[in-house]
């Protein structure tokens, strides 16, 4: 069966240094490695800063078009991962693994 793992996180939190940033990367690596490895990966990838964000929305049978993220939220979705679990306990699993689950400070 196949499960998206959404990446959400705290843009605060997120590494300030090339050192921190390595880390983290090394992390997801690590994990994406293990995905791989237990068959489980289909694809991901990082995105955008939200800040980069287009809306697009459809009122009054017209299209809007704003810059920017819809929705102000404290957190962000960062990326995903598109995998194949055999069951929901399997793909919990996997999104334990997670780095940014793990709410890891960088610095």
């Amino acid at each position: 069966m196949r499960y998206l793992l959404m990446i959400y996180g705290d843009p605060a939190a997120a590494p300030q240094t090339e050192a921190e940033m390595g880390a983290m990367w090394q992390a997801y690596d690590a994990y994406t490695h293990w995905l791989t490895e237990s068959g489980q990966h289909l694809g991901g990838e990082a995105l955008q800063d939200p800040s980069a964000a287009t809306t697009v929305a459809i009122r009054n049978g017209k299209r809007v078009v704003s810059d920017g993220p819809f929705a102000e939220t404290k957190e962000q979705l960062g990326g995903y991962y598109l995998i194949n679990a055999a069951d929901l306990d399997a793909a919990i699993e996997a999104a334990a693994r997670i780095p940014g689950a793990a709410n890891i400070q960088y610095h």
